[in-house]
């Protein structure tokens, strides 16, 4: 049997772990609850969660996660408190996921731009002589500047899919 704070910890884990992937440690619990204890009171309670099968930690170092039994209880809890709850938490998520797309979606589009603006600069740009350096350094000057943006939003992109 959980004590109401390991309850209240397990639950926090869970959500934590549902919105980020990633292993929670007991600093981030720390901040995250509303709890007046110590992080190692709450170590102390991850440890009890460990033994009783409602978290594991995949090595030493790693913060914990949530196994089965966790979700079951957390998923039971919930339907405990009705639908409305259930709901409540399924829309929030849902949110979330869906202002995460859109931001990816502005991402892609800015990235379109930017590259439809290289291309429109490239098309347009041709030297009159074949060995004229400084007109081909004048063309190279927007198209660097533009190469150098896609770089940074393709940057961005790819830092917000591993976020994701």
């Amino acid at each position: 049997m959980i004590t109401e704070r390991q309850e209240k910890l397990l639950n926090f884990l869970v959500k934590e772990y549902i919105s980020t992937a990633k292993t929670v440690s007991s600093k981030a619990l720390k901040k995250v609850t509303d709890l007046d204890v110590s992080a190692a009171t709450i170590r102390n309670d991850l440890q009890v969660l460990t033994k009783e099968g409602f978290i594991e930690q995949p090595h030493i170092s790693a913060g914990r996660v949530p196994t089965k039994k966790a979700y079951r209880y957390f998923a039971d809890k919930i339907a405990s408190q009705g639908e409305k709850t259930f709901s409540t938490f399924i829309f929030q998520e849902i949110r979330i996921t869906r202002g995460q797309i859109n931001e990816e979606l502005k991402l892609a589009e800015e990235l379109m731009k930017s590259l439809s603006e290289a291309s429109s600069a490239l098309s347009i740009s041709r030297p009159t002589e074949k060995d004229d350096l400084f007109e081909i350094l004048s063309m190279m000057g927007p198209a660097r500047t533009i190469y150098q943006k896609n770089m940074t939003i393709i940057n961005e992109i790819i830092k917000e899919l591993e976020d994701f």
